[in-house]
């Protein structure tokens, strides 16, 4: 499977992974808790796979930031947390590092 492929489905995991941990109520919650482990598991288990195509910083990089936009987003979506223009603006420099990263390194 493409790399670059692995560690967007890592993150889609780690982020319905983290979403878990927030319905989990400090896993007082049976099913969410569960599904952080499952889900968390298995993102670090394609994210093993992922780098061994791609350099750990830049595959860190893009997980972790791409990670964090996306909870981010989510958390104002469904969570109802605040999204103030500086917030946005910082989310918007991640991803931009993000891609800026990718564009530039090696990957491979």
């Amino acid at each position: 499977m493409n790399p670059w492929l692995t560690l967007i489905a890592a993150i889609v995991c780690e982020v319905i992974g983290t979403s878990n941990l927030k319905l989990s109520d400090g896993f007082t919650v049976l099913l969410p808790s569960a599904m952080v482990i499952v889900f968390y598991g298995t993102s670090f288990y394609l994210f093993s796979l992922a780098l061994r195509e791609i350099d750990v910083g830049v595959a860190y990089a893009v997980w972790s930031g791409l990670g964090t936009a996306l909870i981010a987003t989510l958390g104002v979506v469904f969570f109802r947390e605040q999204m103030s223009p500086e917030r946005a603006f910082w989310l918007s420099c991640i991803i931009a590092g993000v891609v800026g990263l990718h564009m530039t390194g090696s990957g491979h």
